[in-house]
Formats: C-alpha cells, sequence, structure tokens
C-alpha cells in the first residue's frame, strides 16, 4: 500500500499557490483593464460600474493573497465567497443571453465560477492555521 500522507501537504501547498495566484491575476486584470471591464459591467445592469469592478477587483486580491500565504484565510474566503456569488449570478447568467456565443462563453464562465466557489467553500472548512502560512499565531516568527 501506497503512503500518500507526505503528499498531502504539498499537495495542499501547490493548490493554494494555484487558487490565491488565479484570484490575485485575476484582480490585477481587474485594474488593468478596467475601463473595459466597466463597461462589460454596466451593459449586465451593474450599477456604479467602475466602482464595482475595482471593489471586486480589490475583494479578489486580498482574498487571494490570503490564501496564497495562508493567512487570515476565513477572511479571505469570505471575500472571494462574497465576489463570486454576485458576479456569478450578475456576469454570467447565460439563461438571459441570445446570442448563441454569448450564451456559450456566460454559461462557461458560470460554471467556472460555481466550482470556483465550491473550492472556496470547501477551502472554509479547513481548520486554521493551515500548513506552511507565512505567519500564523502559532509559529515561531
Amino acid at each position: 500500500m501506497i503512503d500518500y500522507a507526505p503528499f498531502i501537504g504539498l499537495a495542499f501547498v501547490v493548490g493554494r499557490i494555484l487558487y490565491g495566484g488565479y484570484f490575485v491575476y485575476a484582480g490585477v486584470r481587474h485594474f488593468k483593464s478596467l475601463d473595459m471591464m466597466a463597461g462589460y459591467a454596466g451593459s449586465r445592469g451593474v450599477p456604479y460600474p467602475k466602482y464595482a469592478v475595482a471593489v471586486s477587483g480589490l475583494m479578489i486580491i486580498l482574498g487571494g493573497l490570503g490564501i496564497l500565504f495562508g493567512v487570515y484565510t476565513e477572511y479571505a474566503l469570505l471575500l472571494i465567497i462574497l465576489f463570486l456569488i454576485p458576479v456569478t449570478l450578475m456576469m454570467h447568467n447565460f439563461w438571459i443571453d441570445t446570442d448563441p456565443n454569448t450564451r456559450m462563453g456566460n454559461k462557461i464562465n458560470f460554471e467556472k465560477n460555481a466550482a470556483l466557489l465550491g473550492a472556496a467553500l470547501m477551502l472554509s472548512a479547513m481548520p486554521a492555521p493551515w500548513i506552511l502560512p507565512l505567519y500564523s499565531q502559532w509559529s515561531v516568527f
């Protein structure tokens, strides 16, 4: 029988880097493409789209960094969850799209966000502190 125990911590840290890094990168894109994203958000009925894009970008940068470094993970995951729920329902509501290409793109993004939300909910069940945090009240740093 193979003992997978040594790889569990490594898998968790690599997964954390990928998951948290995804949100940091996406948040930076919110600011790099602020006008374009605000225009799209406005077309989907989001009030104050430029402000909404900036705030949501900040939310996922902070959430992604918390996950990436394993710090303030409860707050980081809350930011990610609070981002994903409205964005998924408002920006990727594919069921209202009449154009087949737009509908397909939004359906794919809806399903992706649903999976990302599921991962955030699962991670929120992980007890703190996470393995290899940048800082922890229990660490020697």
